[in-house]
């Protein structure tokens, strides 16, 4: 049992079946949000308490393997092993109102899509809330806060490897952990969670985790150039998906935002321009469009910064809120799935 996944209340029930006072959860619960790697570093709890938990429930916290920093802007990519050996990704990403911390929320990706490194071996197995809580909370411990902030990391955002909805119990719970005011404390308006588009699941969102920004994985304005690119459309074609999202943005009366890749000569003319702007006319949306970082192993080309900017001012001209979104880690194999699939590599040799 990891009590890195366990509620307040949850902690709270085995301290008591230690003889534990309720407080002790409390602190132990303190504790484990801030990345502790041993029982040894909760210095106010008592030396025997400490000595049973340790035996009977080890923290199993995340090793790194790799710990790489951008040159050009400070972005910080972890490769984290996992207590059985498996390995994932953890970005830091920093901005002038903070840090974000991009998380996985599955070892690898079934998912299938094409510009993705992440999906190449398919999907291991689910992450854990504890494991995700843990991504952030060493993050937020490698980077000090700046001189007046308690925390690093401001911002987390679901965009790693996996679909987060794939995983959909775990994610849930991590997103209640992680903005637990007895923990970090982060408010799920600073969480976004990206989707490729599980209609069941982003309908059920608003209940199990409110206030949290959708954000949708589209790649394409029509069902001909999503099918080449992401596998999960011949399920859930583009109108329901976009059927899904209206309905998100009217139940949380928050905005949806679509991730949108621009590949070279695939889904960038300005035709595509126009489609897209029809489909999400009237929708309270916005437009997150990515010049693709290349992976080796997938044979597509990104569009140049230059014409990503054309690209946006032809959605804007109609009506749609875009931007271009800033290229970072480049230069520290940025894209999901990279340092892990090199690594994993590296070991097979």
């Amino acid at each position: 049992m990891n009590l890195k996944s366990m509620t307040l209340p949850e902690l709270t029930a085995v301290l008591k079946e230690l003889g534990q006072p309720q407080f002790r959860a409390r602190q132990v619960y303190t504790w484990l949000h801030k990345g502790v790697r041993a029982y040894d570093e909760m210095t106010n709890l008592p030396k025997s308490l400490r000595d049973t938990l340790a035996r009977e429930y080890p923290i199993c916290a995340p090793k790194v393997v790799r710990r790489q920093e951008s040159a050009r802007d400070g972005t910080i990519k972890y490769l984290w092993e996992l207590s059985d050996g498996n390995c994932v990704e953890t970005v830091l990403m920093r901005y002038h109102y903070g840090n974000t911390v991009c998380i996985s929320t599955e070892v690898g990706c079934r998912m299938g899509c094409a510009f993705c490194a992440s999906t190449l071996e398919g999907c291991i197995r689910n992450l854990t809330p504890g494991e995700m809580l843990s991504f952030v909370a060493l993050a937020n411990a490698d980077v000090p806060a700046e001189e007046g902030r308690d925390r690093s990391v401001t911002n987390i955002v679901l965009m790693g490897s996996g679909e987060p909805l794939d995983n959909y119990d775990n994610t849930v719970k991590f997103l209640k952990l992680v903005s637990s005011p007895d923990g970090m404390g982060i408010s799920p308006r600073n969480i976004s969670l990206s989707s490729c588009g599980l209609v069941p699941r982003i309908d059920t969102l608003p209940q199990d985790a409110p206030h949290v920004t959708l954000s949708v994985s589209l790649h394409a304005p029509n069902d001909e150039i999503r099918n080449k690119l992401m596998p999960i459309n011949k399920a859930y074609q583009i109108a329901e998906v976009l059927a899904a999202a209206r309905r998100y943005a009217q139940t949380t009366g928050r905005r949806v935002v679509f991730e949108y890749a621009l590949v070279k000569g695939l889904n960038d003319s300005q035709a595509n321009a126009n489609e897209l702007a029809a489909r999400l006319r009237g929708m309270t949306c916005h437009v997150n469009l990515i010049p693709l970082n290349p992976v080796k192993e997938r044979n597509l080309l990104g569009t140049s910064r230059k014409e990503a900017e054309v690209f946006r001012k032809w959605l804007e001209d109609r009506g749609i809120s875009a931007t271009v979104r800033r290229e970072m880690g480049t230069d520290i194999d940025g894209a999901c799935g990279q340092l892990r699939r090199r690594v994993l590599m590296q070991r097979e040799e």
